[in-house]
């Protein structure tokens, strides 16, 4: 695989992950608070849409763990060797249990589906959401934050878009950790933010500075 393709691939990648994430997130119902009766009626009033939202989502996921990952890359050949090596292990973790848990909220789906009680269901996982929910929050913020550090020092974007994204990668680890349904649409416009600045970065100039090619020195 050559530079060039090398570094397509992961614009791709970093564009197309935030954007699943975004759509699906932007597809499901909006739950003011998580309580478990106001969960259970957005998924008893559609259920096809609860459905496809979390399908989404927990596709979304998936692809923005590849997405950190080749960010990872990325960010190593331009020189970092410490602070995102730390934290991609932190955010795949995150994005993997975070998956987990779309998936279980097709418990509610399945409940309404066949006329069961959605509120019981839904009060039956609350002891097994809790738990998921604080270490994959915790996980990926700590990771995000990694690697807006290692952002802000290799210098792969101009100093404008270095603070746009660092920010953006502040909020989504912060909107982890508030309990309100719009955190979720938070940390979907933020990791756009965040992603697609350095997606255009690495599609229009691909070559890293350890790829560039050095000046000889003057004799």
């Amino acid at each position: 695989m050559t530079s060039l393709t090398r570094a397509r691939s992961r614009a791709a990648i970093l564009f197309a992950a935030p954007a699943v994430l975004f759509v699906g997130w932007s597809y499901h119902p909006y739950v003011a608070v998580p309580r478990e009766s106001d969960v259970a009626a957005a998924a008893v009033s559609d259920p096809t849409r609860w459905g496809l939202a979390h399908l989404l989502v927990g596709v979304g996921y998936g692809l923005l763990a590849v997405a950190f990952l080749a960010l990872r890359a990325h960010l190593s050949d331009a020189g970092d060797q410490r602070w995102s090596a730390h934290a991609v292990p932190l955010v795949v973790f995150g994005c993997a249990v975070t998956a987990i848990l779309t998936g279980m909220e097709f418990a509610p789906l399945a409940a309404a589906e066949t006329g069961g009680d959605v509120v019981a269901v839904q009060e039956e996982l609350l002891p097994w959401f809790l738990p998921v929910v604080a270490a994959s929050g915790l996980a990926f913020a700590l990771g995000a934050l990694g690697f807006a550090a290692a952002i802000a020092r290799t210098r792969v974007l101009g100093r404008r878009s270095t603070r746009l994204v660092v920010g953006a990668l502040v909020a989504t680890a912060v909107a982890r950790f508030v309990p309100l349904g719009a955190a979720f649409y938070v940390t979907a416009v933020a990791l756009v933010v965040a992603l697609w600045p350095l997606a255009v970065a690495l599609w229009e100039q691909p070559e890293t500075a350890r790829d560039r090619p050095h000046p000889t020195p003057a004799t």
